[in-house]
């Protein structure tokens, strides 16, 4: 019986691998919008620590930024996800690696030894974890930051306060820091409700 368990739970496993590899297919050419229109900063730094796509999901925005050959960590608490990343860097010899990690959960910071040349954060919040992204950017190193507000409850999901920002949160959280762009608002397709942001750190 336990065998047939795990054979019926492998079976799934590799089910859901397969849906998210052909997502990923479709989904590069699909990266926020925000990080697309705003490459050029990112190409000009040195990439001596890379970038890192944090609660990266299916990656798409981490795997744009493979295609321009730059080093790519991507950081999600779903494994599988990260073995379907894995699959479509090594199919498409992309620079990256997967790092299986949950920030909510671990006993410790696990980005207090680390560093990188940027940061991506999208649709994601965990305030606590907010200092330790900004510790975790290099001098000179860039954010790119864009998750929902309070608005868009008028719009469905996410509506739960702990996953919305409050009006001007995502400036004062990054004060201090070169503001490159700033953006709070509703957008369309789909209609939601958001604010973004690109900084440099100084």
């Amino acid at each position: 019986m336990k065998s047939d368990t795990k054979l019926v739970v492998s079976k799934v496993c590799v089910c859901r691998l397969a849906i998210i590899r052909k997502f990923l297919a479709h989904s590069m050419a699909h990266a926020a919008s925000l990080l697309v229109e705003n490459l050029d900063p990112l190409k000009q730094l040195s990439m001596n620590y890379g970038v890192l796509d944090l609660a990266c999901g299916c990656g798409r925005n981490g795997l744009e930024l493979a295609k321009y050959d730059i080093p790519v960590t991507f950081a999600d608490c779903d494994e599988v996800k990260l073995s379907a990343i894995s699959a479509t860097l090594e199919q498409e010899k992309l620079l990256g690696n997967a790092w299986l990690v949950d920030l909510e959960k671990s006993e410790s910071d696990p980005l207090a030894q680390k560093k990188f040349d940027a940061c991506l954060v999208f649709n994601y919040l965990y305030r606590p974890g907010l200092e330790s992204i900004r510790d975790a950017v290099i001098s000179g190193g860039l954010i790119y930051y864009e998750t929902f507000t309070l608005d868009n409850r008028q719009f469905g999901r996410p509506n739960n306060l702990s996953y919305l920002l409050f009006p001007n949160e995502l400036k004062d959280v990054f004060k201090g820091w070169e503001i490159l762009h700033y953006f709070e608002g509703e957008l369309c397709s789909p209609r939601r409700a958001v604010a973004n942001i690109i900084a440099r750190k100084p």
